[in-house]
Parts: structure tokens; sequence; C-alpha cells
């Protein structure tokens, strides 16, 4: 295995370095990730979002703004991403 830079890792979270140093568990969890991703259900749930972006006007105009479920309102990515 090779060497890894610890000097690029300094502001990675815990998971990311064990990924990181882990290549077979790494590509365990995309190959997981992928199947989640392409399941009825995820798709589903995309096409709402995508469908209530479109609705408002949001769609590909790169606002960072996301839709959140509880608050039924766009807020920001960032925030939207934190609270889960």
């Amino acid at each position: 295995m090779a060497k890894l830079n610890t000097k690029f890792m300094a502001g990675k979270s815990k998971s990311a370095k064990y990924f990181a140093k882990n290549p077979k568990a790494a590509e365990n969890k995309r190959r997981i990730q992928r199947a989640i991703n392409k399941s009825k259900r995820k798709n589903k749930y995309r096409a709402f979002l995508n469908k209530m972006r479109r609705k408002t006007g949001r769609y590909g105009n790169r606002d960072g703004m996301d839709y959140d479920h509880d608050e039924q309102q766009f807020i920001t990515a960032k925030r939207n991403r934190s609270k889960k």
C-alpha cells in the first residue's frame, strides 16, 4: 500500500481519513451507495425535489438553495444539510 500524505488529511473527517486508508472499504461504501441511489424510492425523491425547484424557478440557476421538507420552504443548502 502506498504511503499517504498526511499533509492533505489534516482537515478531513474521521470517516474520510478511514476511507482514504482503506480503499476496499471505500469501494464497498461506494457500491452500496450506488445501489441505494438507483432505488425507486430515491429516484422518486430526487424527482420530487427537481419538480419543486422547477415549480419555483430555481432549477438550474445555481442559487445554492435546497427544499426543506420540515419547513416546506427553500433554505440554503448548507443549513439544510447541517440539520440532518
